[in-house]
């Protein structure tokens, strides 16, 4: 049982008005018809997130990491160091264990390797050997993982994403902010109390560390302190690019933006939640960035009825040109 005591917390008291927001998108890796990856969709959509001012991330959920072959995911990286001309992106360090497995350090430190040597900022995901540890030998794996590398982001997943993943108490994430290679963490318990939890313990502690939010389902956020990297943002990272100005610029038109923006997210992201992949095939393709709205053949798919509320949505956005 969580006996954790929760502080009471007035959401209007945090807001940061015209903050400059940081937005990592989690890239989709698109599928054609066959279930091959579609590697120039996949350059072309990494191209046009960083484009959009957005950093792009790969081999995360959105990716298909814990899906995809080692080889795979090594394609991914070379693939998006040639497709970026060296710009930054964030790729997901995945170790896949057994429930019961130990952390295994070299695993985590090849993977690590391999994102750094391809110009990457890793970021780590759990895995049960991760996870499954005593409070105090979860921070030293970290320290021992910000050893091999000048900077990663932390990442703390809900098992509503994935069975090996863990939300850590405050008193471990206090630990967490005192990783000095650790740059931030991607937080995505779908929970904005333990968020606004994070975002006040960062700024009396670490001011400049991140907090990423990977709350599709509340993108706001961002208002109160977060930055985010979210699987959403693979959907329309040029809408969140704008949003995000709109947010510095102090334009009010950044709240309907963010409400038509996330009735996407309400949508995508319903049960089961990782069918949210398909969901974004579903999308890109309407909008004419990728050929298929396959997904990997493990993944969850959506019904072909969601089509059209889609296109609705799009619509709404302004991203179909009138016929």
């Amino acid at each position: 049982m969580n006996m954790e005591v929760h502080e009471a917390i007035n959401p209007k008291e945090m807001i940061v008005p015209r903050r400059r927001i940081t937005g990592i998108s989690a890239i989709l890796l698109p599928f054609r018809d066959g279930y091959e990856i579609d590697w120039p969709g996949l350059a072309a959509h990494a191209r046009r997130t960083a484009e959009a001012g957005l950093i792009p991330a790969v081999n995360m959920d959105t990716g298909f990491a814990n899906l995809i072959s080692e080889a795979q995911r090594q394609k991914v990286l070379r693939a998006t160091q040639c497709a970026l001309g060296g710009g930054k992106f964030v790729a997901g360090a995945f170790v896949g264990d057994n429930p019961g497995d130990a952390f295994d350090r070299e695993a985590y430190f090849a993977q690590i390797d391999a994102i750094q040597n391809h110009g990457g900022t890793p970021i780590i995901f759990q895995s049960y050997g991760l996870t499954g540890q005593a409070a105090g030998d979860i921070l030293r794996a970290y320290e021992a993982l910000g050893e091999k590398c000048d900077e990663f982001i932390a990442f703390e997943l809900g098992k509503m994403f994935a069975p090996f993943g863990a939300i850590y108490d405050l008193e471990t994430y206090r630990g967490l902010l005192g990783v000095s290679a650790c740059s931030g963490a991607k937080h995505s318990s779908l929970s904005r109390q333990l968020e606004w939890e994070r975002i006040k313990l960062r700024d009396a502690l670490r001011p400049e560390f991140k907090v990423y939010t990977g709350n599709d389902l509340a993108i706001d956020m961002v208002i109160y302190g977060s930055d985010y990297l979210l699987g959403l943002s693979t959907f329309a990272p040029d809408l969140f690019a704008e949003r995000d100005a709109m947010w510095l610029a102090g334009d009010a038109g950044f709240y309907e933006l963010n409400d038509l923006i996330q009735y996407l997210g309400f949508l995508a992201f319903r049960p089961p939640v990782p069918a949210y992949k398909h969901s974004a095939a579903q999308f890109l393709k309407i909008r004419g960035w990728i050929d298929s709205n396959q997904t990997h053949r493990d993944s969850p798919r959506r019904p072909e009825s969601d089509i059209a509320i889609l296109r609705d949505i799009a619509n709404r956005l302004g991203l179909l040109k009138a016929s």
